[in-house]
């Protein structure tokens, strides 16, 4: 295992000193592989923070091109990147961000004939995606490979986040095969305030931090849920 070099040590230093991180904990960031479902409003706050905390590589699927409608809450991409594909965008945020990060850019959508190609040469998944037939696709290939799975959704003013990891209850006890995504409009249907895809993605990031390193108690049968009008989270088990 090679050690950090004097600049990574300046640059993780608040990590380095941080109890329940450290060193170990540094160099499990360094060398997870983590595989991002979409660069958008949750993709986006999961990407930066991770490619911040040093994750050695981010794989980043998404199929979409930057629109000027996305930047009101897509934080990894500029005007300068509109008509840009969203993985050239979070490429370039990632690369200005930290050099250390190798990114891998998969500009395809995920479906059940590729799901477990994708999966397969990651250590853990986040899923930001907006619609909750690709979600539970993401969810079925996550399960069958063994990976761990961080999954979040937002509408309106209000979010979502759970952990759920081999032989854990799984995304098909909290959504059933049976929901319709009619039930789920998208934001472009009913909007979303900016802001909540910040709170909910940077808590996937969280997430995804505590399972790479071992700290504290991941959402594992746990749904957090964030209101923002009311400032509030609430916690549904399942």
């Amino acid at each position: 295992m090679a050690l950090l070099s004097a600049e990574e040590t300046r640059r993780y230093a608040r990590h380095l000193v941080l109890k329940g991180v450290g060193g170990e904990g540094q160099q499990k960031l360094r060398q997870a592989r983590v595989l991002v479902i979409g660069a958008g409003g949750l993709g986006s706050p999961v990407i930066a923070y991770l490619a911040a905390a040093g994750v050695g590589t981010l794989g980043v699927v998404d199929d979409d091109e930057v629109s000027l409608s996305n930047l009101q809450r897509q934080i990894v991409h500029t005007t300068g990147r509109v008509g840009a594909k969203k993985t050239e965008s979070a490429s370039a945020f990632v690369a200005g961000l930290n050099p250390h990060v190798v990114f891998e850019a998969i500009p395809r959508r995920i479906n059940k004939d590729n799901a477990s190609l994708i999966v397969g040469v990651y250590d853990l998944v986040v899923d930001g995606c907006d619609n909750l037939e690709t979600r539970r696709v993401v969810a079925e290939a996550a399960a069958e490979d063994g990976k761990p799975l961080v999954a979040g959704a937002v509408s309106m003013y209000d979010g979502q986040v759970t952990t759920i990891v081999p032989g854990g209850p799984q995304f098909s006890e909290l959504y059933p095969v049976d929901a319709d995504p009619a039930d789920l409009p998208s934001c472009e249907i009913v909007g979303v305030l900016g802001a909540v895809t910040g709170v909910v993605g940077t808590l996937m990031a969280m997430e995804a931090i505590k399972l790479i390193t071992g700290l504290g108690a991941p959402l594992i049968g746990r749904l957090l849920v964030y209101d923002a009008r009311e400032a509030g989270f609430s916690e549904l088990r399942y």
